[in-house]
């Protein structure tokens, strides 16, 4: 079956599927996106990931490009029509096509929607959660509004790519204090304790990851107490445990930090108990 992609009206062939080439997200990277989980046929905090996205429009001053209600109906629809059962479901919303110019359009445009969506493997998943994985750490030389979900991803793509090069599953950025901010597409924690320690989304230094939002409402319940505030490279490699948070890893355990075990080199309880009971609170639509 050929995938199916939706664009600005139109669902389409997903070979098929193009925009125009002065589309602003194209020429500027003046869009946002969001990315949702899709578990057993269902969407995962879809409200979280769409009030994140009227976040980001309005942080940029672009209108939706249709109701909420219409968009909601549109990534059922992609995803039925990929039949994904497990995986993810990508919406991409960009200021619309208009001459090349910096400065917003003098003449309102219509904002471009692009939808689609694919299946994925939980089980190769969890099998990486099972053994934990590695990740190197990066300046962090990203613009100073992280917090806004864009598509202007280049730092984290090259950040992400040292990580594939040095054999690792994540990138960490690092600010000019020697802090940890977080991730190249994910959220980083670390346990000592009982206390769960992750930065604080309010500085605009990091993103207010949807997982991020649900793993806090689930600490209490685990018995763990929430410390949001800076941590060390150093503290997190002599940390209990380290763990990343997103979408398209839920929650994944972090057994090496360049190069240095993360304590006993294993996954440990908290991060494996939290991605398994993470479905079970996380609201499914």
């Amino acid at each position: 079956m050929s995938r199916i992609a939706y664009v600005n009206g139109r669902y389409v062939p997903h070979r098929d599927a193009t925009v125009h080439v002065e589309d602003r997200g194209y020429q500027f990277a003046d869009g946002v996106y969001e990315v949702c989980e899709v578990h057993a046929g269902k969407l995962v905090d879809e409200k979280r990931h769409l009030d994140r996205l009227d976040r980001s429009l309005r942080e940029l001053r672009i209108d939706w490009p249709l109701s909420r209600e219409a968009l909601r109906v549109v990534l059922r629809e992609v995803v039925q029509r990929n039949r994904v059962r497990d995986g993810l479901v990508y919406f991409q919303v960009t200021r619309g096509v208009a001459k090349r110019d910096h400065a917003f359009p003098k003449v309102p445009v219509r904002p471009s929607l692009v939808v689609t969506a694919r299946s994925s493997d939980p089980q190769a998943n969890d099998a990486a959660a099972e053994k934990g994985v590695a990740v190197v750490t990066c300046p962090d030389n990203r613009w100073s509004r992280v917090d806004i979900k864009t598509v202007g991803l280049l730092a984290n793509v090259l950040a992400r790519q040292a990580a594939v090069e040095a054999g690792a599953r994540e990138a960490w950025f690092v600010d000019r204090d020697g802090y940890v901010t977080e991730g190249a597409s994910s959220n980083a924690w670390i346990v000592t304790g009982d206390k769960v320690i992750t930065r604080p989304a309010d500085d605009n230094a990091i993103l207010r990851g949807v997982t991020r939002t649900t793993i806090i409402d689930m600490l209490a319940d685990h018995g763990l107490t929430l410390e949001e505030r800076a941590f060390t490279v150093e503290e997190a490699q002599k940390a209990r445990e380290a763990f990343m948070t997103a979408a398209t890893a839920i929650v994944m355990p972090i057994v090496r930090i360049d190069g240095v075990e993360v304590g006993d080199g294993k996954p440990g309880p908290v991060a494996l108990g939290l991605r398994r009971a993470l479905h079970s609170t996380a609201e499914l639509a």
